[in-house]
């Protein structure tokens, strides 16, 4: 009987230590943490026992992110804040330390695409107007460069750190339309692969930096695209992107967050300069 117990004791801490991220009194940042993928990181991340402060250019939507995390008796502080405009990320950080006293990890989830700069029965790629593509530039490119240059000098001076950019399959392989949303999604996969390398050799090889590539999940931006919203059955385009998914479904937000929070955490030490494809298969499969 007392081996049985030994055996139950071992087993159970070997469980325990497998599924501990490592993440309790970490304090991170996520950017964008309003919107529906960074926030899932983010509450996933303060389940795990980390302080969250959840930066977005919406206040309302990064209080209703932080609220639910403080309902469940985690810590998190909501700041609003424009990520492609140095100096109120400087201030977001600002009120970050003062706040929580330091950060440890960085997760950019900001960005999204537009209509103005995706072509359609009424816009072709041709009248697509520059400002369109400096929009999405701001969005999705800037918006993860100056929190990196922000956040990194922190983790620079603390020879510490892990990075975590939300990009795109579409960054890999464009998809149809969305040409802006492409093409900087493509840019931020490179920039993830540039930092790791530079933060890694000029500063500390304990600097990560890592990129995930969400394939296709049903968002409050993207459902009535991918879903009839009087049926609820696919679009025609909802059909033709099911057709390419080998795993047929949609991801859900917490299956991103979870592999978020693996390249986060000390479980992935040996990773940096990566793009983790969480897609159901869609970036493997040639079609026949």
């Amino acid at each position: 009987m007392r081996e049985i117990r030994h055996q139950a004791r071992k087993i159970i801490y070997w469980r325990t230590k497998i599924v501990d991220y490592g993440l309790r009194n970490k304090i991170a940042v996520v950017v964008g943490g309003g919107g529906t993928i960074p926030g899932e990181i983010a509450r996933q991340l303060a389940a795990e026992g980390a302080a969250v402060a959840v930066w977005d250019l919406s206040f309302e939507a990064a209080q209703s992110v932080a609220r639910g995390i403080e309902n469940s008796g985690r810590r998190a502080i909501a700041i609003q804040c424009d990520a492609a405009d140095r100096n109120c990320v400087d201030k977001a950080l600002d009120a970050t330390l003062a706040r929580l006293g330091t950060v440890d990890l960085l997760v950019n989830g900001a960005g999204g695409s537009s209509p103005s700069c995706a072509t359609s029965d009424e816009l072709e790629f041709f009248d697509i107007k520059l400002s369109a593509f400096e929009e999405m530039f701001t969005a999705n490119y800037l918006s993860v460069v100056v929190p990196c240059q922000a956040v990194g000098q922190i983790f620079a001076r603390k020879q510490r750190g892990a990075i975590v950019n939300v990009s795109s399959i579409a960054g890999d392989r464009p998809l149809t339309r969305v040409v802006g949303y492409s093409s900087f999604k493509a840019a931020i996969t490179n920039f993830t692969r540039w930092l790791a390398v530079h933060m890694a050799t000029t500063y500390s090889p304990n600097i990560r930096v890592n990129a995930l590539s969400p394939g296709f999940v049903l968002t409050n931006l993207n459902r009535f695209l991918l879903v009839d919203e009087n049926t609820g059955e696919p679009t025609e385009r909802g059909r033709s992107i099911m057709s390419h998914v080998p795993m047929r479904r949609y991801g859900t937000p917490s299956e991103i967050a979870s592999a978020a929070l693996f390249l986060l955490s000390d479980q992935a030490s040996f990773i940096t300069g990566a793009v983790l494809e969480v897609d159901g298969g869609f970036s493997s499969y040639a079609g026949v």
